[in-house]
């Protein structure tokens, strides 16, 4: 059956790189308030890619849990057909707008009742250039008095994110929210050559005021790489609230773009050269002493 999303093909428009120089280019941290009907979030997601591919966005990243966000029992159902469908969907859109697409984080079947929470990087031919099972868990009781229990409905994966050289844009390290409190996955990112390193996040507003930012800038900071952070934001089926302010944080650690609490992007240009300046100038990893550990 058609999709409706299929059915809107806009033209195709050259994309101005205004304010970039040679070796940079632009990336956009997308905000959802994802709920729990899958049409509203592709249409959703579609807009706020558009705008970015409008505003001259080359590498794009939707937040965790962009197609679906509700009850466990109600994923667990949608997960086989929309796991092809979040696919189909990031390959349409990768070769619309001609722009690399990562779909930070959507349920993939894996086994009776669970599912792989899956983030995949294409491509603007619609090739699949990444695949990343989220590997940590978001088991937590929340001092406002809500429990997460991940692990109940959800599988971890079993391989360590990858990390792929991008032709024309970086080398791009996955990662997915929780793992942002594990540095030791971004040192390994790093030590494998990623100089941007992504984190799609449906991060919850109780822990997001105080922890949210300042992770990211230290991941950045300790790494000495770029930061794209896709985020939720609001209220979602009534019950899960997420911090939103989706970040793009540059490698001495400076926020670059904000998207704020409301649905949106963060925008800012990626320079190649500055990133090799700040590795220069602060040369942790190359002080490193792992031998010692």
């Amino acid at each position: 059956m058609p999709q409706p999303w299929l059915a809107r093909v806009r033209p195709l428009t050259v994309r101005p790189k205004i304010g970039v120089t040679v070796g940079s280019f632009l990336a956009a941290a997308l905000q959802l308030t994802s709920g729990s009907d899958p049409d509203a979030n592709f249409a959703a997601a579609e807009e706020q890619i558009e705008l970015a591919s409008r505003r001259g966005a080359d590498l794009v990243g939707l937040p965790e849990n962009f197609a679906f966000m509700g009850d466990d029992q109600r994923r667990l159902e949608l997960a086989p057909a929309l796991a092809e469908r979040c696919s189909r969907f990031l390959v349409t859109m990768a070769r619309r707008y001609q722009l690399t697409l990562l779909g930070g984080g959507f349920p993939v079947p894996a086994g009776e009742n669970l599912t792989y929470n899956r983030s995949e990087l294409v491509g603007t031919e619609g090739q699949l250039l990444a695949r990343y099972d989220k590997i940590h868990l978001f088991d937590v009781d929340i001092p406002d008095g809500i429990t997460y229990c991940e692990s109940a409905t959800v599988k971890p994966g079993d391989a360590l994110p990858p990390v792929v050289d991008v032709p024309g844009l970086c080398r791009i390290g996955l990662s997915i929210c929780y793992d942002v409190r594990f540095p030791e996955l971004y040192r390994y990112l790093a030590s494998a050559g990623a100089e941007l390193l992504m984190v799609p996040a449906a991060f919850t507003a109780y822990t997001g005021k105080d922890h949210w930012q300042v992770l990211l800038q230290a991941r950045a900071i300790e790494n000495t790489a770029y930061v794209v952070a896709p985020a939720q934001t609001g209220v979602h089926y009534g019950r899960r609230q997420t911090h939103g302010h989706a970040l793009v944080i540059d490698p001495w650690g400076t926020v670059l773009a904000d998207a704020g609490q409301a649905p949106g992007l963060a925008v800012a240009p990626v320079d190649g050269g500055h990133g090799a300046r700040v590795r220069a100038q602060m040369p942790s990893l190359q002080h490193r002493q792992p031998a010692l550990f």
